[in-house]
């Protein structure tokens, strides 16, 4: 009896509450897939990678991208002219000229003659220049050319331009100041000048000394506009990444990361670059394209690539003066 009225005291209480045993059940193997599924964690780049993923335009930019870097990398290896091979041209002297100014898929004399005998010839797809080339390995080479340079420079100027960057605007105050005046300086030279007075120098000085090499291929102009890519056009990296630092900086994770002891660098790699990726990575996809147009315009002003080797800019000189 006082067992039953001690449960019924309890029961009026107002704070009290009862455990339910079937709470503490052990969970099942489908209630576990399914934590683990919600709690699933996820980085940066798997983020990006599955939000392209998804995006169809960017994909489909992406596959062709994709197939013209693979052309340009491949085709010359299997297609059966030379960018520099004049066809109709035997040790020096001119041999057979109906080679010269082909439209596309015809054939010169000898080719013609060579099919009338059963023979297989390659055609020329999209015909030959005024001296006897092949047009369409010309041009596979020559994107292959601007293609590298945009590749060569992005690589450059995200390494200058991020380093620069961020240890301007992790520092602060006065070294800010002193190192965004010296962008600003470098800012405000003209780089073709400065690309025709490189390639000067370098013909004097490195052209003997790399005669007989690969580098002789590509040229002094050439290792000029590498030396100007490294030299002004990593500021505009230097400032969008600064600028992105500056803002996060004084976040709670960085004070904390700070207040334990964490070295700059520590700090800078770990939690401000990663953090500022995002602007690094549409800076860095931007430089291609706009290194690709300085050197086909250089090249079409005969500053670019040491002839016979071919680029898109002197393709298109070419083609201008018929």
């Amino acid at each position: 009896m006082s067992n039953t009225q001690s449960e019924n005291e309890v029961n009026k209480k107002r704070f009290t509450f009862h455990l339910n045993t079937n709470d503490f059940e052990q969970a099942t193997d489908e209630e576990k897939a399914m934590q683990e599924r919600m709690s699933e964690s996820t980085t940066f780049l798997k983020d990006g990678l599955k939000r392209l993923f998804k995006n169809k335009l960017a994909m489909l930019c992406l596959t062709t991208l994709i197939l013209i870097t693979l052309t340009v990398i491949f085709v010359p290896m299997i297609y059966p002219y030379s960018y520099e091979e004049q066809l109709g041209v035997a040790k020096g002297q001119s041999t057979d000229s109906s080679y010269n100014n082909l439209s596309p898929f015809e054939y010169g004399k000898t080719e013609q003659e060579r099919i009338e005998n059963g023979e297989k010839v390659f055609p020329h797809i999209f015909g030959t220049d005024a001296q006897g080339r092949d047009y369409a390995i010309r041009v596979v080479y020559g994107a292959r050319i601007s293609l590298a340079v945009g590749f060569f420079a992005a690589i450059i100027v995200l390494i200058i331009g991020v380093i620069y960057g961020s240890v301007s605007g992790y520092a602060g105050g006065k070294v800010d100041l002193i190192m965004m005046r010296i962008v600003d300086i470098i800012y405000s030279l003209p780089d073709t000048l400065l690309i025709i007075l490189f390639s000067v120098v370098l013909k004097e000085t490195v052209g003997p000394i790399i005669e007989g090499t690969a580098l002789a291929k590509i040229g002094t102009d050439m290792i000029s506009i590498f030396i100007v890519f490294a030299i002004l056009y990593w500021v505009s990296m230097a400032r969008l990444v600064r600028g992105q630092i500056l803002s996060i900086k004084q976040e709670e994770y960085i004070l904390a990361a700070k207040s334990i002891g964490a070295k700059s660098s520590h700090v800078i790699k770990k939690h401000l670059l990663p953090n500022s990726m995002s602007v690094i990575i549409i800076s860095t996809a931007l430089q291609i394209p706009s290194a690709i147009f300085t050197e086909s315009y250089l090249s079409f002003l005969g500053l670019g690539v040491s002839i016979p080797m071919p680029s898109l800019g002197s393709l298109a000189s070419d083609a201008l003066a018929g």
